[in-house]
């Protein structure tokens, strides 16, 4: 105890030139917990201007001509040296007589080099459009511009590179714009700030956000779900505050497509030079004629799947330095029998933990949850996946989905465990929908269990609890032990690895303006006591 203690204080000591203390006392560490409870008082005040921007905002009007790149951005392969650039040309169409563009009519190209002048290098990828079709009396049809992805190969690590794309025979490129790539991986090699966001939407608190996230540099933001809720809306463009609600009487759940241009022309000064990774929420389903959904998630942004031998763009993985990156689907098969789960298996089983320490997984909707909203809506999912991702000794959850901050002292199965993982909800983005307020643990507030249910996410599996203090019933009787802290307030976080066992996690509310920290903590890993003794679950690769 006492040379953790003295490592801690010495690692404390070392770090604390560049990160600031809360109320400059020493930043508490996961070794100091688990912590008790800690509820922040909800803020009548916070719920501000939660509306979207109009189509009428200078951010999210169409600002190029003929076939210029717009709503471009970078996203990351499985390693630092490869990089996808993704871009649009053309103007969508929404209406009752729709023509989709031709795709092979305008190249995609990307001429790019560590000199803005001259681009010395060129590679030339893929391009798409994508239709969300609504053959219904009264609902108007929507098909994209030209779509184009392509990747960079080759790139050197913890580089700057600068970049335009387009395509150079009309010509119509765009200027001239740059990215870094990720660290080479390695235990003691990690990007310096990772932003994490989730629920952003396209609201005047999302414009809070993204500008107090844009202050922090990030090197990499993760985007855990719900992205452009363009399905808050009807076709004719009139929108709604409520998801569940929304027209009832259509026979359809339409969307309202043009959002998600908004939302990329919005982002674009952003995410078209941090690389930005995405993984589907539950707006991002949108369900079209023939059944089909997630059709704009899977055709605006770019996954590293087939790079990290996924089949689908609803699960991959990536590193960032020695950070091993695991980004799973909610809204798709999790059972043990199905792609996903033996895909997971095989990954976790590949990561080499001398290279990338870190273990960080993430998904939309959250295990952990004591709010009322969503409350044990995942339950099914946690059920199939907890004892594999305990097992390999993932670290860091991140989720999004609950409109509010949570996080968790390390848990597994409901208990607190050293060597379970920290569970953190960033739902708080700044979306149009009500924010969670509302906790499951005060009076008159558990809900019945039947109405848990989310038939997107599969069966019913939210059952009282069998042990503990909660044991026989539905909800506690006030704040579980395995939530640290929670508030209900619009932000962002940051994730700052310092070395291959200590991290630094801080979470910064929309309403400081001034950056204070709204929650922070170290998270230490101790792989001497967690990972030695790992008695691994029965592998089903056997049957894939």
């Amino acid at each position: 105890m006492f040379l953790t203690m003295t490592f801690r204080w010495f690692f404390v000591f070392s770090v604390s030139i560049a990160v600031a203390a809360i109320d400059d006392d020493l930043i508490p560490s996961t070794l100091d917990g688990p912590f008790e409870p800690v509820t922040v008082p909800y803020d009548v005040s916070l719920r501000g201007n939660a509306v979207d921007l109009p189509d009428t905002d200078p951010r999210v009007r169409r600002c190029v001509e003929g076939f210029e790149p717009e709503q471009i951005s970078v996203s990351l392969s499985v390693n630092y040296d490869s990089v996808w650039i993704s871009w649009i040309t053309g103007e969508f169409q929404i209406g009752n007589n729709i023509k989709p563009l031709n795709p092979n009519t305008v190249a995609s190209v990307v001429r790019y080099g560590r000199s803005r002048v001259p681009l010395t290098d060129e590679a030339s990828g893929y391009s798409l459009v994508y239709n969300q079709l609504y053959p219904f009396e009264g609902l108007q049809n929507y098909t994209s511009g030209i779509i184009h992805h392509v990747r960079l190969t080759g790139l050197k690590p913890s580089t700057l590179y600068y970049y335009r794309c387009g395509d150079p025979s009309i010509p119509a490129m765009s200027g001239i714009y740059h990215f870094r790539t990720m660290p080479v991986s390695g235990p003691r090699s990690y990007p310096n700030r990772i932003a994490v966001v989730g629920d952003l939407g396209l609201t005047y608190n999302t414009t809070d956000t993204i500008h107090n996230l844009k202050s922090n540099k990030p090197d990499l933001v993760l985007l855990v779900g719900d992205v452009s809720y363009a399905n808050l809306y009807r076709t004719n463009g009139t929108g709604s505050d409520c998801y569940d609600c929304s027209f009832p009487e259509t026979p359809i759940h339409e969307t309202y497509q043009p959002r998600w241009d908004y939302w990329g022309r919005f982002m674009q000064s952003l995410i078209s030079r941090t690389p930005i990774m995405v993984i589907e929420g539950n707006h991002e389903i949108e369900e079209q004629a023939g059944k089909q959904s997630f059709v704009a998630y899977r055709s605006r942004f770019a996954f590293p799947s087939e790079e990290s031998k996924s089949s689908s763009p609803f699960y991959y993985s990536f590193n960032s330095g020695g950070i091993h990156f695991i980004m799973l689907g909610a809204y798709v098969d999790y059972s043990k029998s199905a792609k996903q789960y033996k895909w997971l298996e095989r990954d976790l089983t590949n990561v080499d933990r001398t290279m990338t320490p870190w273990l960080v997984a993430a998904w939309h909707p959250p295990w952990y949850n004591t709010y009322t909203a969503h409350y044990k809506e995942a339950e099914c999912m946690r059920m199939e996946m907890e004892e594999l991702l305990y097992s390999y000794g993932v670290d860091i959850v991140f989720n999004g989905h609950v409109h509010a901050y949570e996080r968790s002292n390390r848990v597994y199965n409901y208990t607190l465990d050293p060597c379970g993982p920290v569970h953190i909800t960033v739902g708080d983005g700044g979306n149009r929908e009500k924010m969670a307020i509302e906790h499951a643990d005060e009076a008159a507030n558990c809900p019945e269990p039947s109405s848990t249910h989310d038939e997107d996410m599969g069966g019913f599996c939210a059952t009282n609890f069998t042990s503990g203090p909660a044991a026989g019933k539905f909800c506690w009787d006030q704040q579980p032990d395995y939530s640290a802290f929670r508030e209900s307030s619009f932000g962002h976080g940051i994730l700052e690895v310092k070395n291959e066992t200590w991290a630094l996690w801080t979470w910064y509310r929309n309403q400081d303006s001034s950056g204070k920290v709204g929650d922070q903590v170290y998270i230490v890993r101790q792989p001497e006591l967690c990972l030695g003794s790992i008695k691994l679950p029965k592998s089903s690769f056997a049957d894939s």
